[in-house]
C-alpha cells in the first residue's frame, strides 16, 4: 500500500495488540483508547492525514518508479539537492504541525532506515545475505508506510564495566542462541519513544561495542514487528494527565511516552537480522551509512520548527500583557531570534553543501548539522528560562478549564483579563507557556533535548578528535615561518 492515512494508522495499531505495561497494568483493547496514548495516537493520524493534503501532496509525498503509487517523502532516497530540500519541507510540515514538540516523528527513523538501505552493501561485508535482509527491509516499510520506534542503549546499571561484565549477562539484551528459525534475544534495552504505538521496532546496533574473540552477543542490528511473541514494553509514567486540550495543550496531545523495551527469549526471523556478532559492521554501521547525516537533517529541521514556536509564544506573552516597551524584553527575545536564525543557517548551510556519497545518496554536510546537534541542546534549557522570567507570576495564575466554566468565570474574567484580550485566551496562553517550561511534559522535553543524542561530554570529545584542524595549524604555522623569513630578510 502506499503513504497510509491516519486511520490506517490507528487501526495496525489496534489490531496488532503489542505486549505494553503502564502503571503495573498491561493495555487491554485498543491502544488508540487507552489514556495514556489516544492524544498522541490522533495526532500522529493527523500527521498521516497531512500526506493525502491535495495542495501538500507534490512535497509530502513522490511517485514510486514501480508501482507509480505516492509514497511518504521521509522515505525518499534524495539524488539532487532539490529532494533533500523537497524532503525538508516535508519534515518541517509534520514539525510545525506539533510545534516540534513529538521529537520521534515516524520521519525520524524513516530517514534512517532510507540511509541504511541505500548502503546495504555495507551490511554484506559480513554475509551477502544481510545485505538482502536491509534492502528489502527498506522497501517494505517505504512501499507500507510502517511506523517504526527503537532501541539503542544499554540499561544504566554500572557504567564502569562492559555488559558482558554485569552480575547477570542478560541485563542487557543478548544473543542466546541460533535456531533454524532465527535470532534469539534475551535482555533489556533503552529506550524506546513511541514504544508500543508504532508497527514496528528497530533495535540498531550499540556502538563502541568491543571485540572479543568470538563473536560479540551484543553485536547484532535487526527490526521486528512490536507484537513479536515475547517482546515487551514497559513504560514511564504518563505525562498526559488526561485534561483537555485547554489545560494541558502540550501533554495531551504530544505526549509520546518513553519505553524500556524487554526481550524475553524474542525469536528474530533470519530475514529481519542485518548485523550478526560481528563488532566491525555494528561500530561502523551509524557513520558509514550515513544515517547519522540524514537523522540529524531531520531533528535540525524538527528544531527549527520548535524554536519557531517557541518565539511565537514568547511574542504573543510580550502583546498580552504589553511588555514590549522594556529593553530586558528585548534582550531575552534577541536571544531566541539568534538561536532562529543560527538554526536556519545551519540547515541550509548543510544543503546548500550537499554532495553525493558512496552509496549514491545526496547526503547533506555533516558539519553544520554536526554543530547544530550539539548547540541546541545548550540552548533549549534557556528557551525555558526565559519563558519563566517573562510569564513570572503568570505561569502560576492559571485556572483550569473547569474554572472558566463554573460560577467563578466573572472573578477570572476582571482580574486575568489581558492588555488586548480576555481572560479565558490569556489563561489558555500561559497554561501553553507553562507546558512548555514548567510541567512534567516540558521538563521531559527539556532532559530529552539535552540528551538527544547521547551524552554531551562524550559528543564533545568525538567532535574534537574527528574535526579536521590540520589545514588551520598549518595556515598558522606558515604565517608564523613568513614572519621569521621576513625578519631574517631585513
Amino acid at each position: 500500500m502506499p503513504a497510509k492515512t491516519g486511520q490506517q494508522y490507528i487501526e495496525r495499531v489496534d489490531q496488532a495488540q503489542a505486549e505494553v505495561w503502564i502503571d503495573g497494568k498491561r493495555v487491554e483493547g485498543k491502544a488508540s483508547e487507552h489514556p495514556a496514548f489516544k492524544g498522541v495516537m490522533k495526532s500522529q493520524a493527523e500527521l498521516y492525514d497531512l500526506q493525502h493534503d491535495p495542495k501538500k501532496k507534490d512535497y509530502m509525498t513522490f511517485e514510486d518508479s514501480v508501482t507509480g503509487e505516492r509514497v511518504g517523502t521521509s522515505f525518499i532516497q534524495p539524488k539532487t539537492k532539490e529532494d533533500l530540500e523537497k524532503r525538508r519541507l516535508m519534515m518541517q510540515e509534520w514539525a510545525k504541525h506539533t510545534g516540534g514538540m513529538m521529537g520521534r516523528s515516524p520521519d525520524y527513523i524513516n530517514v534512517g532506515i532510507m540511509a541504511y538501505g541505500a548502503a546495504s552493501a555495507m551490511f554484506g561485508n559480513q554475509d551477502p545475505f544481510y545485505a538482502k535482509n536491509m534492502q528489502n527491509y527498506y522497501e517494505f516499510c517505504a512501499k507500507n508506510d510502517v511506523s517504526l520506534t527503537h532501541t539503542l542503549i544499554q540499561p544504566q546499571v554500572n557504567r564502569g564495566v562492559n555488559s558482558a561484565q554485569l552480575p547477570d549477562p542478560y541485563i542487557a539484551a543478548r544473543i542466546v542462541e541460533k535456531t533454524s528459525e532465527g535470532v534469539v534475544i534475551r535482555g533489556a534495552r533503552l529506550l524506546a519513544t513511541q514504544g508500543g504505538i508504532t508497527d514496528e521496532i528497530m533495535v540498531f546496533p550499540s556502538t563502541l561495542l568491543q571485540q572479543v574473540e568470538e563473536e560479540n552477543p551484543y553485536a547484532y542490528a535487526f527490526s521486528i514487528p512490536n507484537n513479536t511473541k515475547g517482546l515487551k514494553f514497559i513504560c514511564r509514567e504518563s505525562f498526559d494527565y488526561g485534561k483537555s486540550n485547554f489545560d494541558h495543550p502540550l501533554g495531551s496531545r504530544f505526549e509520546e511516552m518513553d519505553a524500556i523495551v524487554v526481550f524475553d527469549d524474542v525469536v528474530v526471523p533470519w530475514d529481519r537480522v542485518f548485523a550478526l556478532g560481528d563488532v566491525g559492521v555494528c561500530n561502523r554501521a551509524y557513520n558509514e551509512s550515513n544515517a547519522v547525516v540524514h537523522m540529524t537533517h531531520q531533528v535540525v529541521s524538527k528544531n527549527v520548527a520548535k524554536t519557531e514556536f517557541v518565539l511565537g509564544i514568547l511574542q504573543l506573552m510580550v502583546e498580552t500583557i504589553n511588555i514590549g516597551q522594556y529593553q530586558h524584553i528585548h534582550e531575552k527575545m534577541s536571544e531566541v531570534i539568534i538561536a532562529l536564525e543560527t538554526m536556519k543557517a545551519f540547515l541550509i548551510s548543510s544543503e546548500a553543501n550537499a554532495k553525493v556519497d558512496k552509496w549514491g545518496i545526496m547526503t547533506p554536510d555533516f558539519g553544520p548539522l554536526n554543530a547544530a546537534r550539539h548547540y541546541f541542546p545548550k540552548i533549549y534549557p534557556r528557551f525555558g528560562e526565559i519563558m519563566q522570567l517573562m510569564g513570572a507570576s503568570g505561569l502560576m495564575a492559571i485556572p483550569s478549564e473547569s474554572d472558566f466554566n463554573s460560577e467563578i468565570r466573572p472573578d477570572l474574567d476582571k482580574y486575568l483579563q489581558a492588555a488586548n484580550g480576555d481572560a479565558y485566551n490569556r489563561v489558555k496562553l500561559y497554561r501553553l507557556a507553562w507546558d512548555v517550561c514548567m510541567s512534567s511534559f516540558g521538563s521531559r522535553q527539556t532532559l530529552y533535548e539535552r540528551f538527544f543524542f547521547g551524552d554531551p561530554v562524550r559528543m564533545a570529545s568525538t567532535l574534537y578528535n574527528g574535526y579536521d584542524k590540520q589545514i588551520y595549524v598549518d595556515r598558522v604555522q606558515e604565517f608564523l615561518n613568513r614572519s621569521e623569513s621576513l625578519i631574517k630578510n631585513g
